[in-house]
């Protein structure tokens, strides 16, 4: 079998077959390819059969991809090998010894949602409040510990808390369930199998002879039911090869402990370790940065990346005044690449968190560019933000049907479909509005919920209002008590939504519902783009691994932002976000620029933040900074605060004003902050900030 392709250090992996076998492959340095060769070596000069060969790996995505490079080495050979996520292979295990774990052949795998249903079935049997105990909260706890090798025995010894001895109860509840209805879900994949091996050593025994060489793909993801699957069946004939890099380990929120890795050699003190540090996809610049700032992590191997590809363009930092200039920054850049003849789908933009990506979205739509977010929906398709706006618009029109339909059981408020069928129908009958046809039950509590907040908005900025929506809802709350990431991401996506009305307010003093969800719904519209394969990649840091792009732009790199906030008090959650900004840095091929600003409105609060230490790491030898940096313009220049007069004037009742954009008006209504005007046609009654500088008496 030819090698040629390969370097020394490849070569060296593919040829060592001799017992346990570690991999650090950096970055871009070819580990499937390295991977790939290896099984086929094993196959074509080692003559080891096909079925005695196991490959693990994370995703069908990246499962796919080894197979697909396999066809092109052994033909269909392939079609023999075991090649799978952990989770497949687990099943595989089951499918295969159901019996012996007490399943019948039809046994059902239950996916996220049918657990989740389990989960609040059992609370409502207990008459548990699920306010208190939410389901979601308490089913991602039980996925926690199945991932953790705790079964509901050993955490009842963990529970102290009331909280805590609940979720033990509905945990055994729910397993008794899973088990009666010949059910599993997703995590038993990996729990069962290792049951299965503890409690049946002549099985364990007879898939250690056929498995006689084991290579894991990605082992700085491994949690601890996938670390002790993977040593079980690997401890007889010990070749076990696994391929990993601690330094892009990122994923410790989904129970991935990059000590696996680390460990490696303690539980095979004669393993062999071979460092791939060759990187076939970034300049030596783009290298040196992403091996200046991992260096400042403590627990992590040593290993230096360096690349034939030549030095390249210096990093370009650009610290903007604010966010707006961030954007404008990044758009700027992207039209000066387009103009050099690289296409919009070489290009990406990475930021920490889903929230940050709201206002590159509403520049690129203005600026005509076409894009995509990946991993997550675009700021304005999100539910939580749909949900939100579709409560201001009841609230402005109460005849919105639409509107009443999407968020009348959002929260869930024990409205069901039959009540709201009911309505619909005498709506129909009448001739008049679902909201109209509401009279009683559970449903005249939300009217009497959207008519209070009808009756408060009165007196309330836009900013405010989303406030007492977010509470009086309930949205807030129920995301609160979730408990999970993905709560935690939608929770921060319904903060930002008040940077969009704080924006508003503060750009014209103007505070009315109709214009604002007039001008949200002109740049929420995102369907031009939707099937043209060309379009710039908006993501978060976390969906990029395993990408690459020419060009990436990574912004908002500030204290509290990237590193994240809840990072800074950890060393360990620290470290974890110093790999997230490797993982970014190594994504760039040819291009990379780096994004801040100096204030920033997040969450609908300005914010002044000091330049990520991620920066500071970075050799300035190695960087380009603020590569033609334009002055602010006139209202990137304007501080909110700058917005308003410091003294306040006194307004009356039939008082005339004059408005920068409005024209000549009169007094209509004065509150303690607000005025109302009423303006000539077409624009009419207008809710303004008594003190904005656009405002002014005659």
């Amino acid at each position: 079998m030819n090698l040629d392709n390969l370097n020394d250090r490849q070569k060296e992996a593919v040829l060592y077959n001799e017992g346990p076998l570690l991999i650090i492959a950096g970055a871009g340095a070819g580990k499937t390819k390295t991977l790939t060769t290896k099984i086929a070596y094993l196959i074509e000069e080692k003559n080891i059969h096909p079925y005695h060969i196991l490959a693990i790996t994370f995703t069908n995505k990246a499962a796919k991809e080894m197979k697909d490079r396999l066809y092109l080495l052994i033909d269909d050979l392939a079609k023999k090998l075991q090649v799978s996520t952990f989770h497949s292979f687990g099943l595989k295990l089951l499918r295969e010894n159901y019996q012996a774990l007490g399943y019948e052949s039809n046994f059902v795998i239950m996916d996220s949602d049918d657990s989740l249903t389990v989960v609040k079935k059992i609370i409502k049997d207990l008459n548990y409040d699920p306010k208190i105990y939410n389901p979601r909260a308490i089913r991602n706890k039980i996925s926690s510990c199945k991932n953790e090798m705790i079964t509901p025995a050993k955490y009842e010894k963990y529970a102290v808390s009331e909280y805590e001895k609940v979720v033990h109860k509905v945990y055994e509840i729910y397993e008794k369930k899973l088990q009666k209805n010949n059910s599993v879900d997703f995590d038993d994949l990996l729990l069962l199998p290792i049951k299965l091996f503890q409690e049946h050593p002549d099985i364990l025994e007879r898939y250690q002879n056929l498995y006689e060489y084991v290579l894991i793909d990605e082992y700085q993801d491994t949690n601890e039911a996938q670390y002790i699957l993977t040593k079980l069946i690997s401890s007889k004939s010990r070749n076990i090869t696994c391929v990993g890099d601690d330094s892009q380990s990122i994923y410790s929120f989904r129970g991935a402990n990059y000590k696996n890795i680390l460990n490696f050699e303690k539980d095979y003190p004669d393993a062999k370790t071979i460092l791939l540090e060759q990187n076939y996809r970034s300049t030596s610049t783009i290298l040196d940065a992403a091996n200046q700032v991992i260096r400042n992590n403590l627990k992590r191997k040593d290993k230096n990346l360096w690349t034939a590809r030549g030095t390249g363009e210096k990093i370009k930092y650009y610290r903007a005044y604010n966010e707006k200039d961030e954007a404008g920054y990044t758009i700027r850049k992207i039209k000066e690449l387009i103009a050099k003849g690289i296409e919009y789908k070489d290009i990406a933009i990475l930021y920490r968190t889903n929230a940050q990506s709201r206002v590159l979205e509403e520049a690129m739509l203005k600026e005509n560019i076409p894009y995509r977010v990946i991993g997550s929906f675009y700021f304005y398709s999100r539910k939580e933000i749909k949900d939100l706006i579709a409560y201001l618009r009841l609230i402005h029109n109460s005849k919105d049907n639409v509107s009443l339909l999407r968020v009348i059981n959002t929260p869930k408020r024990g409205i069901g479909l039959k009540t709201i069928e009911n309505l619909t129908l005498k709506a129909d009958t009448e001739g008049i509005s679902i909201y109209e046809a509401i009279s009683g039950g559970k449903e005249l509590e939300f009217k009497n919920l959207i008519e209070k907040l009808k009756e408060i908005s009165k007196d309330l900025t836009l900013t405010e209002l989303i406030e007492k929506v977010l509470d009086a809802t309930g949205m807030k709350s129920e995301l609160e008590s979730e408990k999970s990431l993905e709560a935690e991401v939608r929770l921060e996506n319904l903060e930002e939504f008040k940077s969009i009305t704080k924006t508003f307010e503060e750009r014209e003093g103007l505070i009315s519902l109709e214009d604002f969800l007039l001008e949200i719904s002109l740049i929420s519209d995102v369907e031009e783009y939707k099937d043209d394969p060309n379009r710039v990649s908006l993501m978060t840091i976390h969906s990029v691994k395993g990408l690459e792009f020419d060009h990436v732009f990574v912004v908002g790199l500030e204290e509290g932002i990237f590193p994240h906030m809840n990072s800074l008090m950890e060393t360990s959650e620290l470290e974890e976000e110093r790999r997230l900004c490797y993982v970014a840095i190594t994504r760039a091929k040819d291009d990379l620029y780096l994004v801040n600003a100096r204030r920033r409105t997040l969450f609908g609060k300005e914010q002044v933040n000091p330049v990520s230490r991620f920066i500071s790491e970075i050799d300035t030898s190695l960087i380009e900074t603020n590569v033609e940096e334009k002055e602010p313009t006139k209202e990137e220049k304007i501080v909110p605060s700058e917005m308003f007069r410091e003294e306040e004037i006194n307004y009356a009742v039939g008082d005339y004003v004059y408005h920068e954009t409005f024209g000549t008006g009169k007094v209509v209504e004065v509150t303690n902050t607000l005025v109302s005007v009423a303006f000539k046609h077409p624009h009419g009654i207008k809710k303004l900030m008594k003190n904005h500088k656009k405002l002014s008496k005659i």
